[in-house]
């Protein structure tokens, strides 16, 4: 704030000590005070701000610069300080000194420490070592790991872990310690999962890549995968860590008892504060702020003094995580899918808040760029407008902005005041698919040229209609835009976009239509692209359309009585025909860069996805197979020229890799240019399943299971189809066999823990493993802005990719609804030039 405002400011204040009605500063304009200026330097907290002091000719004093009103306030003595539950909270969890004087072991002051730093402090004391914490977060901390960033559009929060860790390394640790904490606490019931988002839990390797301690500083970094959802796995997991410190298994069981017990009482005593910060604030008739977000909101140079200018203005604090369970609301009620610990804490929190006197409100912080909060902002104002409330979100990134912060808390606490009721407005949702429902059409979004064409038949096994939407255009963005969330990912606007300009070009009668989508139940955003497209039908309209989701996993979390998915019908048809599409693609690609008539390998692309369906609606997998050696033998007779064009892999999220609009067409821009483009197989997104599910068990992530040997007899299935299709591909003039996905993984594993299996998890890695090893050193990664999946397995890992294969040349590019065609293809641009230099090199031109 300038001089002029700050006189303005103070005069208001003046006025209203003197108990005046209103502010009057501007009325007294023509008296304005002169003043004086002078700056002093607040060391009330870590963030140190400079403050500039003014004083006025009548004595008056107004502050600026400070981020929070704790020791240079503008208030007054009007306000009664409220009670702040994240003061009580920090010291319960931080406070901690370490009995021990062994082995010293840094713990980085981050993310999800946040929420179980109490019990590996115990834990790690009880063993005999030493915990060393890294200093509390401020500007300084945060610059100085800026440098080592990967991705530039990654949360705050995450951000801040790489100026923490070099923090940590200044303090000389014996081991660094930072767990991927797969799974959290399972605290509610009929909620789906308890994950961790993404970003929670591959950003261990994220640093690993990015500062790489143990290479660079000669610090042993750990990074075990951890689940707290099962106490049992959890103790597994744990000392499957320690045995490798030389930790006696009785001796571990002891320390392990009393950490959980300390995490319990941890949890315990925040609790009851807050139950007495609840009953203080009845009984005092205040406002109650219940402060919502993450564990690690509660640092104050995130949240940027948030909770002190809260209390400052009178309100009590309380958290989203002591907020007491809703008993008059279930959270299966809710219209999301409840897969993440954190965001579920904030449903549970909104449905408490609704129905609470006006005195309690929500404000709910957001990290700029935090994929899930895209889906919870908009859950938890549904939930609070049934009962005429409002989410009030802050949100907050490294641009401190405690100016607006301040009005708009302000705002908030003057509106409660006069005792506004605002509209009630009932959830609607659609409805059951119900048994009734199959003589319905599903409409499926369009996915693929060389996938979508085979849903059809393969439904038609199973006695459903589908029918694919038409491929998306600008007016499917358009759409997007107007019913999602604009901060989701491009694919969901993309695919929500599809569904409601089909209804609203009117082909279709609302009452024989379902809309049908695919459903992961993994870490990130694609498990709720249901729920987009359940609230984006009620919003546009078209409520009374039932929804069914198709599990890709086995798993639907959607009530859908009247669809079910024969698997035993449909399994070996389904991958003969993966296996089919990615051969006639693989074909296709090797094929058109050489070809002299390329629309003569168009139509027979075509040709031959046609020629499948028949033999699809009579489920005949081994047809498919003698109709691939007829395609093979049809592309090899194609004229192509003798030329070896330069090779581009291209790797990424799943929608955008496969699907051209979504990717800006740039599979036919390379084409056009001369570049052979070779995509990964499909099947490969499914087959992990196989690694995925060895690995979780390994790392104590899941139990096995009674089924064990079925995941072991289909794995060995799906290899022998592999073999009998690259025994018909070894005749195609520019044969490259599939490789062994097995192997695959074990190369991924050089370059990260293949328990990130979020979005398309380690595949990412796989794929340009297998890239390099077959000569193809340019690689371009295609992944929606903000993706943040992708900030872990792609961005992520560039500079290990770097380090394993030197000549690996990696291009990223992030699309949405805003993404220019000019800033892609001049980026392609170069890369291409460096590709041709490199052919021309090699061929010795």
């Amino acid at each position: 704030m300038g001089a002029f405002g700050a006189s303005l400011f103070v005069k208001s204040l003046y006025e209203e000590d003197k108990k005046t009605s209103s502010f009057v500063g501007l009325e007294n304009l023509d008296i304005m005070q002169s003043f004086t200026t002078k700056e002093l330097h607040c060391k009330g907290c870590n963030n140190f701000c400079t403050v500039t002091k003014f004083l006025f000719d009548n004595g008056n004093v107004f502050y600026s610069g400070n981020k929070c009103e704790k020791v240079f306030s503008n208030k007054g003595s009007g306000y009664e300080k409220g009670e702040n539950l994240i003061d009580y909270k920090l010291k319960l969890l931080f406070d901690r000194k370490s009995k021990g004087d062994g082995i010293k072991i840094g713990i980085p002051r981050v993310l999800n420490i946040y929420e179980n730093y109490p019990f590996w402090h115990t834990l790690f004391t009880e063993l005999g070592f030493s915990v060393l914490l890294s200093d509390s977060s401020t500007a300084s901390l945060y610059m100085k790991g800026a440098g080592t960033i990967m991705s530039d559009n990654v949360c705050m929060p995450a951000k801040l872990v790489h100026g923490h860790l070099l923090n940590l390394i200044e303090k000389k640790p014996d081991r660094i310690f930072y767990p991927k904490v797969v799974y959290e606490k399972l605290e509610f019931n009929n909620v789906e999962n308890s994950f961790n988002c993404p970003v929670v839990t591959g950003y261990p390797d994220v640093i690993k890549n990015a500062i790489a301690p143990e290479k660079n500083y000669g610090i042993p970094y750990d990074t075990p995968p951890i689940s707290f959802k099962d106490e049992n796995l959890l103790e597994k997991g744990c000392f499957n860590y320690f045995k490798k410190l030389g930790i006696d298994r009785k001796v571990f069981k002891k320390a392990f008892k009393k950490a959980i017990k300390e995490q319990e009482e941890y949890k315990r005593k925040i609790n009851e504060r807050a139950k007495e910060i609840i009953a203080e604030t009845k009984k005092k008739d205040k406002v109650l702020i219940v402060l919502a977000g993450r564990p690690y909101h509660a640092d104050s140079f995130i949240n940027q003094r948030m909770p002190e200018i809260i209390t400052g203005y009178g309100a009590n604090i309380i958290t989203e995580d002591v907020v007491p369970i809703c008993e008059k609301e279930d959270m299966k009620h809710l219209q999301v899918i409840t897969q993440w610990s954190y965001p579920n804490r904030i449903y549970n929190a909104a449905q408490w808040v609704a129905h609470q006197d006006s005195k309690v409100q929500m404000v709910q912080i957001n990290s700029f760029g935090c994929g899930p909060d895209a889906i919870t902002i908009d859950e938890a104002n549904s939930v609070l407008n049934t009962k005429g409330k409002n989410n009030n979100v802050i949100r907050v990134d490294e641009i401190t902005s405690t100016g607006s912060i301040n009005l708009r808390i302000r705002s908030l606490l003057e509106a409660l005041k006069f005792q506004t009721v605002l509209n009630k407005k009932p959830r609607k949702d659609t409805p059951y698919f119900e048994k009734k429902d199959k003589r319905r059409t599903i409409l499926a979004p369009f996915f693929s040229d060389f996938y979508s064409y085979f849903l059809p038949p393969l439904f038609k096994i199973m006695g459903y209609d589908l029918k694919v939407l038409p491929k998306p255009t600008q007016d499917s963005v358009n759409y997007g835009l107007r019913f999602a969330n604009n901060e989701i990912c491009y694919p969901a606007i993309i695919i929500v976009g599809d569904v409601i300009k089909a209804l609203e070009e009117g082909n279709y009668k609302r009452d024989e239509v379902a809309i049908g989508i695919t459903q992961t139940g993994g870490q990130c955003r694609a498990s709720t692209y249901l729920s987009l497209i359940k609230k984006a039908l009620v919003s546009a309209g078209y409520g009374d359309i039932p929804v069914i989701a198709v599990g890709t996993t086995g798993k639907v979390l959607n009530k859908q009585p009247g669809f079910e998915l024969d698997y035993k019908k449909i399994i070996s048809i389904a991958f003969s025909i993966m296996l089919y599409a990615d051969s006639i693609s693989k074909l296709y690609f090797s094929t058109i860069v050489r070809a002299k008539n390329k629309d003569e390998v168009k139509k027979n692309m075509q040709l031959y996805l046609e020629k499948s369906v028949p033999v699809i609606e009579k489920n005949k997998p081994n047809k498919l197979f003698d109709l691939l050696k007829e395609a093979v033998s049809v592309f090899n007779k194609i004229k192509t020229v003798d030329v070896k064009p330069p090779k581009i892999g291209i790797v990424g999220e799943i929608y955008v890799k496969y699907n051209p609009f979504a990717n800006g067409f740039i599979v036919d821009w390379l084409i056009k240019e001369g570049v052979e483009v070779v995509m990964p197989p499909l099947f490969e997104f499914f087959l992990q399943e196989f690694i995925n599910y060895d690995e979780n068990k390994k790392a104590h992530l899941a139990k096995g299971k009674f089924f064990d040997f079925l995941m072991g007899f289909l794995e060995r299935a799906t290899e022998k189809k592999i073999k009998k299709v690259n025994n018909i591909l070894k005749e195609f003039k520019y044969y490259e066999p599939y490789y062994k996905l097995r192997n695959a993984a074990e190369k991924a594993r050089e370059i990260l823990d293949l328990v990130n299996q979020f979005g398309e998890g380690w595949l990412i890695p796989a794929e340009i493993a297998e890239f390099y090893e077959n000569d193809i050193n340019n690689v371009v990664s295609v992944q929606p802005f903000g993706c943040i999946a992708n900030h872990i397995i792609s961005k992520g890992i560039e500079k290990r990719v770097k380090e394993l294969y030197p000549k690996m040349n990696m291009l990223f590019l992030d699309f949405d609804a805003d993404t220019t065609e000019v800033n892609v293809l001049n980026r392609l641009h170069f890369m291409i030039k460096n590709v041709k230099e490199g052919v021309k090199n090699a061929c010795g031109v």
